[in-house]
């Protein structure tokens, strides 16, 4: 099975989406994107759909951890959204661009989560608050990527309440543990003694063998 962990994140619209903006929690949704980058960047590939107000986050936590963003992060993003593509695409060139489908914005999008979720082998997604967009990433992912784990962060409020609905029996830990590091380490099975790497073609293809103890002389 790959490594790779889907992310599937945002802050609800009061005007799009009130429904979700009523339990979500702005300052959880934050906490919980930080820590996941925290936990998985150097260690594990990182893809999503490229999320605006998401991107800028990881990419300024990579610089201060010393990895190399490019390399462990891949946004799919549609062309249907190019009028909205920040900036930050055509400087680090990790954006796979899918087909804008005529003036169909759903079709573009599901274009393009299919081709998320058919050219990459995950682990594990991880959904935190956003809206009805998450609960279609959450059924589309469980299609094509039946082995992966899914973890539903739903003391985040917003759609990931949706997806634990639609799970059914879900850990307490996802809405009780606030503490989002150890959330993360303990569900993604990512040792807190995993040293992280720079590049992925740095890292052992052996978990073990990233440890620090493995890697003293």
């Amino acid at each position: 099975m790959g490594e790779a962990i889907f992310l599937s994140a945002g802050v609800p619209d009061p005007r799009r989406g009130p429904e979700f903006a009523a339990t979500a929690d702005t300052v959880a949704i934050t906490a919980a994107v930080s820590a996941l980058a925290y936990v998985a960047l150097g260690r594990r590939r990182l893809i999503w759909g490229g999320h605006p107000a998401i991107t800028p986050m990881i990419l300024v936590m990579s610089e201060g951890m010393g990895v190399d963003y490019a390399e462990w992060v891949t946004l799919y993003q549609s062309e249907f959204f190019e009028d909205e593509f920040p900036e930050d695409n055509e400087r680090f060139r990790n954006v796979v661009l899918t087909e804008r489908l005529m003036d169909d914005r759903d079709a573009s999008l599901q274009l393009m989560r299919e081709r998320m979720f058919k050219e990459n082998e995950f682990a594990a997604a991880v959904f935190i608050g956003g809206m009805g967009g998450i609960v279609a990433e959450y059924e589309m992912f469980t299609q094509l990527q039946p082995s992966a784990k899914v973890i539903p962060v739903t003391s985040t409020g917003g759609a990931s309440l949706d997806v634990a609905a639609k799970l059914g029996k879900v850990p307490s830990d996802f809405n009780d543990q606030r503490d989002y590091v150890a959330l993360f380490h303990e569900y993604l099975d990512i040792s807190v003694k995993e040293e992280r790497f720079r590049v992925p073609g740095e890292q052992p293809v052996v978990v073990e063998d990233r440890f620090w103890s493995a890697r003293r002389p």
